[in-house]
């Protein structure tokens, strides 16, 4: 019966985050919210020794790596690949959240940093061709400039 109260809390959780997306400047993806919330909620009572199934933590928390995967496809770069990018975050966020849920900190800092690492060369960090006008876009914007 943990599966429905796991299902109830996404349902709310998500409602709650579409509901305050309403009166905040930057949104949040609702259902990221509410199953990254549920699985948070949940992995704490379990550390906490609560009788918790542990499958549906690991099954929010692959559906939370994927969704932030899916999230960050979008700011990827222009010169890089989706594909590349989504081949190297999953697994690696896979490790994290895997290392989380068991109380690895050693794997789960050095994976994070893995993570970080990923993002910042993808997504972070602009490609030096692409934030430079190519010279012909530069010679056009000043014959427009001294045209008139």
């Amino acid at each position: 019966m943990q599966i429905v109260t796991a299902i109830v809390s996404v349902v709310l959780l998500t409602g709650l985050v579409w509901f305050v997306n309403r009166f905040i400047p930057r949104r949040i993806c609702p259902i990221c919210a509410g199953v990254a919330g549920t699985w948070g909620w949940m992995l704490t009572a379990s550390f906490l020794g609560y009788g918790i199934d542990i499958t549906i933590v690991a099954l929010l928390m692959g559906g939370s790596v994927v969704g932030v995967a899916y999230q960050l496809e979008n700011k990827i770069s222009l010169q890089k690949s989706a594909l590349v990018f989504k081949t190297l975050f999953i697994p690696s966020g896979f490790v994290v959240a895997y290392a989380l849920f068991m109380k690895e900190w050693g794997l789960f800092f050095v994976a994070l940093v893995a993570v970080c690492v990923i993002v910042y060369n993808f997504i972070a960090l602009k490609d030096k061709k692409h934030n430079l006008p190519n010279k012909k876009a530069k010679e056009l914007e000043n014959k427009m400039k001294n045209c008139c």
